[in-house]
């Protein structure tokens, strides 16, 4: 096929609107329903990521993508019990690797993760399948689906559920074109391949970096490349959990980012695990009154004739010092910037995340002040020499 006629752009009023390869064959096939152009926008976008994310890491890999930019992006290591809870999946039994990608990248930043395009580096499986068909979805994106996974995913949305499988071997001219108001933009692809050689020059003085620390930083900064910019990511345990996009000040990038990853934490404490919600509660209502009682206006989910429609019991109030306690115990937290943190400030909030290592290009005028801010908390910076900017 050469090109797909799309309903309108990215607004109803902007028609004509489709997809298509200059001077080819288009690498996609709608499998089922009508992808719109920001549905395609985030799985071409999506799919990107996580074909490098598998290739860093030999893991496979998901990102939940919603409007150009990721909300969660992951790969395929196993799910403690409690990361089961928090993402909702451990009613489904063992799951597969993939799986347990999508779960982590759905289940990092839940509220921003609604109505998502899904993005999977292998074959989507009946396991992966499962954890999709429940969420609040747009559509997804694949080098294949199983028969098993396929069947399932046609019965979203009333058969409307957005499925897309793309040419694995694809692989774009290196020269790409982009039109604003009316004039053409052309530049090289960002082939740049991100792997552990990028840490290499470790300007902090702990330059203990572990394995783990690397893999994290490798999600992190990949993740990045595929965010709007300016862009931070917090990572660990093989997941982003905390990004910050499209900011024009850094240090709101980091505080933006290290706020998901707070709550990313906090989720994980007894007093919301432990929360009793009425039954049958709907899922969004459920993240939604997650995300305000961990919040600053959490007496919104516990005034009287509220909290009866939510809760079985009155939860007692998450203070601001039990918090704080619990977000002391964070630790080994990974972050990454797609450009150079100007200021200390910006590791100053990271610490506040259990942030230990840092990977950033470098090349401040103050490197010497950043240096010396990760070096008072003991933290491994490297400096890539590389930037990220993503538009």
């Amino acid at each position: 096929m050469k090109e797909l006629a799309l309903k309108y752009g990215c607004n109803p009023n902007q028609k004509p609107s489709r997809i298509f390869v200059e001077g080819g064959e288009l690498p996609v096939t709608v499998l089922n329903g009508k992808p719109g152009y920001i549905n395609f926008m985030d799985a071409l976008n999506g799919i990107q990521l996580v074909t490098e994310l598998k290739k860093a890491t030999g893991l496979p890999a998901a990102t939940s993508f919603k409007h150009v930019s990721p909300a969660g992006a992951a790969v395929g290591l196993p799910l403690s019990d409690t990361l089961k809870k928090i993402y909702f999946v451990d009613d489904l039994g063992e799951l597969s690797p993939l799986a347990c990608a999508y779960a982590r990248a759905r289940g990092a930043d839940r509220m921003s993760s609604y109505g998502d395009f899904i993005a999977l580096s292998d074959v989507c499986d009946e396991s992966t399948a499962k954890i999709i068909v429940r969420e609040v979805s747009d559509g997804v994106i694949a080098p294949g689906y199983s028969d098993e996974a396929l069947a399932i995913l046609k019965t979203k949305r009333k058969g409307n559920y957005n499925i897309i499988a793309i040419d694995p071997e694809y692989k774009p001219a290196p020269i790409e074109h982009k039109q604003v108001f009316g004039i053409t933009f052309e530049q090289g692809r960002n082939e740049l391949d991100i792997n552990e050689d990028l840490f290499g020059e470790i300007v902090t003085a702990n330059k203990d970096l572990p394995a783990e620390a690397k893999r994290d930083l490798m999600i992190s900064l990949i993740t990045l490349k595929y965010t709007q910019s300016n862009s931070v990511c917090y990572a660990t345990d093989g997941q982003a959990i905390g990004i910050g996009a499209g900011q024009q000040s850094r240090v709101h990038c980091t505080r933006l980012a290290g706020n998901k990853a707070d709550n990313w934490f906090l989720r994980q404490s007894p007093q919301v695990m432990n929360l009793e919600f009425v039954d049958d509660i709907a899922r969004p209502n459920r993240d939604n009154a997650i995300d305000v009682y961990i919040g600053d206006e959490y007496e919104d989910v516990l005034k009287d004739g509220v909290w009866q429609t939510i809760f079985k019991t009155r939860p007692a109030v998450f203070t601001k010092e039990e918090k704080r306690a619990r977000l002391d115990k964070m630790q080994n937290i990974a972050i990454g910037s797609d450009a150079f943190f100007p200021f200390g400030d910006n590791i100053e909030r990271a610490k506040k995340s259990g942030v230990k290592y840092i990977a950033e290009p470098g090349g401040s005028i103050r490197d010497d002040n950043v240096i010396e801010t990760c070096d008072k908390y003991d933290m491994v910076m490297a400096f890539t020499k590389i930037r990220l900017f993503h538009h």
